[in-house]
């Protein structure tokens, strides 16, 4: 795996980290996401907007699980800047501001 992911594209790192631990991460980040939804109340209003939809006549059916696409979204989002910043220490010398970017990367 190491060879692999120093010889691979700019976010082979990335893609193992992704692949290995997303599980664990997204398992993490689910309750937070939902407890901060049901906080502000999204998942009340959203609750309410589909009973109002369900109302109108010959509308398909909808459903969704706002958690799930919230935490969808979150790992998307932090797995997308975690690529960006591989490719920059992967690109620049100087973002490599650690003692193991450097041994990994060159100085």
């Amino acid at each position: 795996d190491a060879r692999a992911i120093l010889d691979g594209p700019d976010d082979a790192a990335t893609q193992y980290f992704r692949r290995t631990a997303g599980g664990e991460i997204e398992a993490a980040l689910k309750p937070i996401i939902r407890a901060e939804l049901e906080q502000v109340g999204a998942l009340t209003a959203l609750d309410q907007m589909l009973e109002r939809y369900r109302t109108l006549p010959l509308v398909p059916d909808v459903s969704g699980d706002l958690t799930e696409h919230a935490t969808a979204e979150a790992m998307d989002g932090l797995f997308l800047y975690l690529a960006r910043e591989e490719a920059a220490i992967r690109e620049n010398p100087t973002a490599r501001t650690t003692e193991l970017l450097q041994e990994v990367f060159g100085p």
